[in-house]
């Protein structure tokens, strides 16, 4: 994968309001795919199809706890990308 094609993978993950409030939540720190669902109001489901996408582009990493799964940011890029688009937007 080129640079630009990994770029764009990035970019196209985050392309989603759901997907970039899950980045900011996880902004704070690792969090628990239960707490991030609940936080966001939206079903477990949902939540997860939009996590799986943040995964597949590196975005977000994840590790096993016991029966539960807790994701944290993997690349830190995203982060700033999201604040610095939200910056603009005000």
């Amino acid at each position: 994968m080129t640079d630009c094609e990994k770029v764009a993978e990035i970019l196209k993950a985050l392309g989603h309001p759901t997907r970039v409030k899950i980045i900011k939540y996880l902004s704070d720190g690792e969090k628990c795919v239960k707490e991030i669902w609940q936080e966001l109001g939206i079903p477990q489901p949902t939540v997860s199809q939009h996590i799986n996408i943040l995964k597949s582009a590196g975005i977000i990493s994840f590790r096993k706890e016991g029966v539960k799964t807790c994701y944290k940011i993997e690349d830190p890029r995203a982060v700033e990308v999201i604040k610095l688009l939200s910056e603009e937007v005000k």
